[in-house]
């Protein structure tokens, strides 16, 4: 099945490039209610694993609340704020920098960027926006009493473990295992599976993993991913809405009620990854009247990208009108 195109790309009149890529979005009782494309097939959605590796580390014993679940949980921007609380976690456990097995790597955020850079500093395991989730790893393996050199290894118990509860909350079984660009085990399930997952963590119960994890994301967003990241604006945005990205164009969301979607863009372009999820959230009924807070056309400013050229504005990236076809259509 080839898939649609859900994002075109339009220069000064003219359409340049289109993103095809498969979608779902499921009613509050978990059906599909809109699909676009072919959400059953297997995809690797990096990044949006990290709630569910979460679940799993709270599940083997991890003792972490608040902010510091939440980074645990997301893929930070390199901020202060984000390198203080992983080193929180890690003092927590008796460890420190050295301890972590991710990649250096400079902070996403552009400024914290430039601020680095003019202090002299550089790349660091630390800055690395997945470092929040090796410290919880860490932390997790020194209270189960797992060794920690190697819990990175496919068959070290903590990733067995969330190899489990990735296929448990997705529903389906984990069918590919790979490595992700921050050295963590990778599984694969479908985008459908995702959806499924994110569902599960709203839907539980008080004080459950699942819950604990979605109401850390959502109650501190900027710690899932920054103060100027699209995420963190709409979870603002969206009362109650939790959302995470992957790499290669990998978005998933859940609403408080348990509507919830998910997002992979075929050739992996991040910049077609919020219009869709933006989309996919108008399908299922959020709309710009139900926000609280913060300005009405919150949501429209997300759902278009500049295009930009000679120094102004000359197009827009924009999702597919009618790309969401209805469950039975």
């Amino acid at each position: 099945m080839i898939n649609p195109v859900l994002v075109e790309v339009e220069r000064s009149g003219f359409v340049e490039s289109r993103h095809r890529g498969a979608a779902v979005g499921l009613a509050a009782d978990g059906t599909v209610a809109v699909r676009a494309g072919d959400p059953g097939v297997p995809i690797f959605p990096r990044s949006a694993n990290k709630p569910m590796q979460a679940v799993a580390m709270l599940r083997s014993g991890l003792d972490l609340e608040g902010e510091l679940l939440a980074l645990a949980a997301g893929s930070h921007s390199g901020e202060d704020f984000h390198v203080e609380g992983v080193e929180k976690i890690l003092a927590g456990a008796g460890l420190g920098a050295a301890d972590l097995r991710c990649p250096e790597s400079w902070p996403l955020d552009p400024t914290t960027q430039q601020d680095v850079a003019r202090s002299g500093g550089g790349a660091s395991r630390l800055r690395m926006n997945c470092s929040g989730k090796h410290a919880a790893m860490l932390a997790t393996c020194v209270t189960a009493g797992w060794p920690t050199a190697s819990y990175l290894d496919a068959d070290h118990p903590l990733q067995l473990a969330v190899r489990e509860t990735v296929g448990e909350l997705a529903g389906e079984p984990v069918t590919a295992a790979g490595v992700d660009g921050c050295g963590a085990p990778l599984f694969a399930v479908s985008t459908a599976g995702v959806a499924r997952a994110f569902r599960g963590l709203v839907v539980a119960g008080p004080g459950m993993p699942e819950r604990r994890v979605a109401d850390a994301m959502r109650t501190h967003p900027q710690w899932t991913s920054g103060t100027r990241r699209e995420e963190r604006q709409l979870m603002d945005a969206v009362p109650g809405l939790l959302v995470k990205c992957g790499a290669e164009g990998v978005d998933a969301f859940a609403l408080a009620d348990g509507r919830a979607g998910a997002v992979k863009i075929d050739d992996g372009a991040m910049r077609a990854r919020t219009p869709v999820t933006v989309a996919l959230l108008r399908s299922l009924g959020v709309q710009d009247g139900g926000i609280v807070g913060v300005d009405g056309a919150a949501l429209d400013e997300l759902s278009v990208v500049e295009v930009r050229g000679g120094g102004g504005v000359v197009g827009a990236i924009r999702p597919t009108p009618g790309a969401f076809t209805p469950a039975g259509g």
